[in-house]
């Protein structure tokens, strides 16, 4: 056997004992959730206790590969196997929210407010940021990342000449998923 067939799956005690690795393989679950079933097992009925270690070697546990089957098929029969490879962070788009929603939408929305303070007061100046959550509410901090967001527009309309095109684009933006 080579050392790579070992991580799967070997002979111990005329038995053929498994590795978390072929565990993952077998089921298709995710390395995370493998460790949770076998972290949790008390927390599970006796059918559906993901198996005790049979033996360690090195920092490699076995496991019963008999078990492991058992409790592979008895699993996808009582719970499903819908949720797999689900643990940890979710995706999303670095803004915090999941695929747009509204907390885009009122980015957004603070970024118009901000574009137009902004105009109003023919630039930027120290301090907009914590008047506009005086004014609107939210967090300074939001507001700051709204305020440089619109300084980044705003100075693209003083070199473009075309405010109105941009304060369009700052608005369709608003509408857009």
């Amino acid at each position: 056997m080579t050392s790579e067939d070992e991580a799967l799956h070997r002979v111990e005690g005329g038995r053929w004992t498994a590795g978390r690795v072929w565990g993952i393989q077998h089921t298709g679950a995710s390395a995370a959730t493998v460790a949770r079933w076998y972290a949790q097992r008390a927390q599970y009925p006796p059918g559906l206790r993901f198996p005790e270690a049979a033996c360690a070697i090195g920092r490699v546990h076995y496991y019963d590969q008999e078990a492991v089957e058992a409790f592979w098929a008895a699993w996808r029969q009582e719970v499903g196997t819908g949720l797999l490879r689900r643990a940890g962070r979710p995706r999303g788009d670095g803004r915090g929210n999941h695929g747009g929603g509204w907390g885009r939408a009122r980015r957004d929305q603070a970024v118009t407010t901000a574009l137009a303070e902004l105009r109003k007061a023919g630039g930027y100046r120290r301090g907009m940021a914590a008047q506009l959550a005086r004014e609107h509410g939210g967090s300074e901090r939001g507001w700051q990342r709204a305020v440089a967001e619109a300084r980044m527009l705003y100075e693209h309309e003083d070199r473009q000449g075309q405010g109105q095109d941009v304060e369009q684009e700052a608005g369709s933006a608003q509408t857009a998923p």
